[in-house]
């Protein structure tokens, strides 16, 4: 029976059918909880007569609601209704491959696109287990912006008629297209073993993938017949048509693709999905002969046929462009040793931000980086250099420390809580797993990408999958961060992070191992250079010191090659590149910002104090004073202190010789916590303001954790902090201040949970969380009851509240203040968010901001206007300046 608009299942509202098939009725519905549209699956009620298939239908909607992929619809609950099962997804808008495949078939390119987005999503759902069993045209949706989506993930195997109830091998899916009666939708797209009722895995998939790949390229069935029975046959023991007498274009290597999918026995398929989707990527560089520049720009041109006089006069024409390239080679090494370094300067796309993470390619003839659009979007953006300008990489919005494929072709990325991968010929970028910071990656030819993180660096295929450790973190170490291959493409180099500058190591690892070993001291990321150079910053200039890789060992003094250069936001990157053949890039400025007051437009008002080191800014509750982290001149340690806002002065509160930063006021404007890493971990003092000695300071809470402080509850009874701990994710604790007892609030293994604020009735908390995929704005109950809100739209970190309570703002992914109206201090269903104005906000630790209390203007840690980085340089031959 259809369900009517205004029906209630559990949370959610039915609001309109967007369709019906033999595997249930679909609907457009409203998450009431979470204020999102969703669409909502009732399957038959024949599901449900039997309590095993009942429990079995849950167990498989939950393992696909597991998965957390871009090509795989999204899952978010299970339920019944009137003994009908449900199951809720994400809602998509678009049209089905089975509607595009009504009009014919599709361009070599576009089916390829679309084949490579299908095989990921099939390799991240083989990686946890789940076999589809159901391919075909009909479970794929392609979105309005070019997405593809598998559908009904685990689902197949629930609707199988059971023994009793059937004899056919038919699913009783809908049926599709014209032949009356008899050919279902899934007969044409069975394995053989499914044919044959054996059991099934992974590799069933990739059969149905080939019949579907076969589809998009030739405009038909790989498999058709009169009936059910004659399809079932023609799987069995027939070949389907050579995919050229349809389509004369198709390249024989992409034919050969579909043919390897499509093998009969499963042992001579594709033995895993991500093997398909590496194959498919490939064939740009198999079926096309364009120069470099073409190749970048996407295009594919149709390969020409191979004739055996052809093939013998391509054998020649290798030989002589191997022996040309052989003595060219030698001509340049000889011209480089003799040569001279060239400087070029980049300048960045007009009305573009200053550009930050500067990237060269390993050929040396692309530079990769991120800059805000005129629109305030920051995303990433390539240059080639001999082109006039860059060209943005859409998709790629919030991108951080890119970092190169060994061919040049693909850049790595990370963005909302995700390792990315993109195209530089404007791809369409494709998410690779979930990190839990953007703390640097590097790639080698064995398609192996390492990536830095809190508990050791880890390593995944360049195709995704499941993250792996693959180094061993020193109890004096905080994180591994910035790898970065050696040429042998199995030892790297990397930074062994620590909270005191004697215990920060360069380190060298090797995949074989999770050992590693200390190569020297330096608080820096380091990189590799031919011909055996190591290329670091020394107390802010950029060196090179000579380096045997065969030894692993550091030969002669390092030369500076430029000073003062840039650092991008946090932990140690600073702003430089290296190619393979002689090509270096940097940034030069100074970490140097301002404390500037804005209006809710984004005018600047006045400045603050003079430009400086600032981390961390927050208002007292009178909004006179302000308290900050002021790192010293190399950006490692930080004092506390005080800046009167009238007159603009400042007084420093801590002298402590490690770091003590991360100030949060009392609710009387008497006191200040703050975290110190004056121990091996960073723990919570308290200062009290009103006594000038050191004798008004005290622990407050110390612990086998790094604890920052964030809130202080208006009735003065609880701080909120966040605990990060080796090897888990950021959680909310609560410590109580009467007898100084601290408590989990909000905790996962899986996601991190962090700045969370008291409102100013000290009766909800506001925070942010990963949970989603990225990083959204939540408000709870406080103390918790189990309801939440999701605040913010389109991702969120930092909130913070107006001084009644009645607004809560916080900084999106382009780094936007974003408003969020609130209606009442007693709910928050009808919440209304809207942008602000952009914000320039200075690469430092911490909050960024503070809002006034009446929320009329905005504190923030800008740039100083000296401090901005000067255009990109390039250095061509760069090693000629040691010599």
């Amino acid at each position: 029976m259809a369900l009517e608009p205004g029906t209630k299942l559990g949370r959610y509202e039915i609001r309109s059918k967007l369709g019906a098939g033999g595997m249930g009725e679909v609907y457009r519905a409203r998450d009431e909880k979470l204020n999102r549209d969703v669409a909502i699956k009732v399957l038959p009620a024949t599901l449900s007569e039997s309590s095993d298939r009942l429990h079995r239908f849950e167990q498989e909607a939950q393992a696909a609601g597991a998965l957390n992929h871009p090509n795989i619809l999204v899952i978010y609950d299970v339920g019944t209704n009137e003994n009908a099962p449900y199951v809720v997804s994400e809602l998509l808008e678009g049209e089905s491959l089975r509607d595009r495949l009504d009009h014919g078939a599709l361009s070599t390119r576009k089916a390829s696109d679309y084949g490579i987005q299908i095989a990921r999503g099939l390799a991240a759902a083989h990686a946890k287990g789940i076999v589809h069993r159901d391919l075909k045209p009909d479970n794929l949706f392609i979105t309005k912006d070019e997405h593809v989506k598998i559908l009904d993930f685990g689902l197949a195997k629930l609707v199988q008629p059971s023994a009793e109830e059937a004899a056919q091998t038919d699913v009783a899916t809908r049926k599709v297209h014209t032949d009356p009666g008899t050919v279902m939708g899934t007969a044409g797209y069975m394995a053989p073993e499914q044919v044959r009722g054996r059991a099934v895995d992974h590799r069933a998939d990739i059969f149905s993938f080939g019949a579907v790949l076969y589809e998009m390229l030739s405009g038909r069935r790989a498999f058709h017949g009169d009936s059910a029975i004659e399809t079932l046959n023609a799987i069995l023991k027939e070949e389907p048509p050579a995919i050229t007498d349809a389509n004369p274009n198709i390249a024989p290597a992409l034919e050969r693709v579909v043919w390897h999918c499509l093998e009969k026995a499963p042992e001579r398929r594709f033995q895993s999905a991500s093997d398909v989707a590496f194959a498919l990527e490939s064939l740009s560089g198999v079926t096309s002969h364009a120069s470099e520049q073409t190749l970048l720009r996407g295009a594919i041109p149709t390969p020409p046929r191979w004739t055996r006089e052809r093939l013998i006069w391509l054998g020649v024409c290798v030989l002589l462009l191997v022996a040309l390239a052989a003595l060219a080679v030698a001509q340049f090494s000889r011209a480089e040793t003799a040569g001279h370094a060239v400087r070029l300067a980049l300048t960045t796309p007009d009305k573009s931000t200053f550009p930050a993470h500067v990237t060269v390619s390993p050929n040396g003839l692309l530079v990769a980086f991120t800059a805000g659009s005129a629109e305030g979007k920051r995303e990433l953006w390539v240059r080639s250099l001999d082109a006039d300008q860059a060209q943005p990489l859409g998709g790629t919005e919030g991108a951080t420390s890119p970092f190169w494929s060994p061919d040049s072709r693909s850049i790595g990325y990370f963005a909302n809580g995700k390792l990315f991968r993109v195209e530089a010929a404007r791809g369409r970028p494709q998410v690779l797993c979930d990190v839990r910071e953007n703390s640097g990656g590097t790639w080698n030819r064995d398609g192996v990408i390492l990536f830095g993180g809190p508990d050791g660096l880890h390593r995944i295929s360049a195709q995704g999958g499941i993250p792996e450790l693959a180094t061993k973190i020193d109890p004096k170490e905080e994180a591994h961060r910035w790898p970065y291959f050696l040429p042998n493409g199995r030892q790297f180099i990397f930074l062994g992070d620590a909270e005191t500058t004697e215990n920060h190591h360069v380190r060298i690892g090797t995949l074989d191992s999770p050992e590693t070993q200390i190569l020297f001291s330096a608080v820096t990321r380091v990189a590799y250079a031919p011909p055996g150079y190591l290329i670091y910053v020394n107390q802010g200039a950029l060196v090179a010191h000579p380096f045997d890789v065969k030894s692993l060992r550091l030969t002669g003094d390092p030369t500076t090659l430029v000073e003062h250069v840039a650092e991008v936001g946090q932990n140690h990157n600073f702003d430089f590149s290296v190619s393979e053949n002689g090509v270096l890039a940097f940034q030069t400025g100074s970490a140097k910002s301002q404390l500037v007051w804005f209006d809710r437009t984004g005018k600047r008002l006045e400045p603050v104090a003079e430009p400086d080191n600032y981390a961390t800014v927050v208002l007292a509750p009178d909004g006179r004073r302000a308290a900050t982290g002021l790192l010293d001149a190399d950006g490692r340690q930080s004092d506390v202190w005080l800046i009167d806002l009238t007159r603009g002065t400042k007084a420093r509160l801590t002298f402590d010789a490690q770091s003590d930063g991360d100030p949060i006021w009392s609710p009387d404007g008497k006191r200040i916590v703050f975290s110190s890493n004056r121990s091996a971990d960073a723990h919570i003092h308290l200062y009290d303001t009103g006594i000038t000695s050191t004798a008004g300071e005290q622990l407050l809470l110390s612990g086998n954790a790094d604890d920052v402080p964030t809130s202080w509850s208006p009735d003065g009874k609880h701080i909120l902090f966040t605990r990060f701990q080796s090897g888990s994710s950021g959680s909310v604790w609560s410590l109580a201040t009467d007898n100084r007892e601290a408590h989990p609030l909000l905790q996962s293994a899986e996601f991190e949970i962090a700045a969370a604020v008291f409102s100013p009735s000290g009766r909800f908390i506001a925070y942010s969380s990963d949970e989603s995929g990225r990083s959204e704005v939540y408000v709870q109950p406080f103390p918790l009851t189990g309801e939440k809100w999701v605040i913010s739209a389109g991702g969120g970190h930092l909130p913070l509240w107006r001084g009644d309570g009645r607004e809560l703002f916080y900084i999106n992914g382009d780094g936007k203040i974003m408003s969020a109206q609130i209606n009442s201090d007693g709910g928050f269903d009808s919440v209304v968010t809207k942008q602000l104005f952009q914000a320039d906000l200075a690469r430092a630790p911490g909050y960024p901001y503070a809002v006034a209390p009446d929320g009329s203007r905005f504190l923030i840690n800008a740039p100083a206007e000296a401090a901005n980085p000067a255009p990109m340089t390039i250095v061509l031959n760069w090693p000629a300046t040691v010599k």
